[in-house]
């Protein structure tokens, strides 16, 4: 259990450093919406990204590891989307609601870039560490 809550922590805290560095991220709301933001994200990374990265083997084995990024866009285009049922203000380039555009489809990429490498630092700094 308290792994998860790591995680789910890790999670937060990445989310938050990408809304602050990626122009057009927009998060306004409070510590526990940013908490089920995190929590939504770890069970779409948890339940979506194996199926997805299983499916995209072949095509990953030539474009080493860019599709990884793209199914990490993708995620994080879906965590907007659902975010936006849930009421809450978690918008990537003013979107959802409008059309989905290359300004949107840009600040996901860059967004999935920065959680991405915020992750992983923190997870490397935790198993280095392991009682942080």
């Amino acid at each position: 259990m308290l792994d998860i809550l790591i995680r789910v922590v890790i999670i937060a805290i990445a989310l938050m450093v990408a809304v602050m560095l990626v122009p057009r991220v927009g998060f306004e709301g409070e510590l526990w919406q940013l908490g089920l933001i995190a929590l939504v994200f770890g069970a779409i990374n948890a339940y979506l990204k194996p199926i997805l990265k299983a499916v995209s083997i072949p095509i990953s084995l030539v474009a080493i590891g860019v599709v990884g990024l793209v199914i990490n866009t993708v995620l994080v285009l879906l965590l907007a989307f659902i975010a936006r049922q849930l009421e809450i203000d978690f918008t990537l380039a003013g979107w959802p609601p409008g059309d989905l555009d290359v300004d949107v489809i840009v600040a996901a990429f860059l967004t999935a870039l920065v959680v991405s490498v915020v992750t992983m630092l923190l997870s490397t700094v935790r198993r280095i560490a392991p009682g942080i």
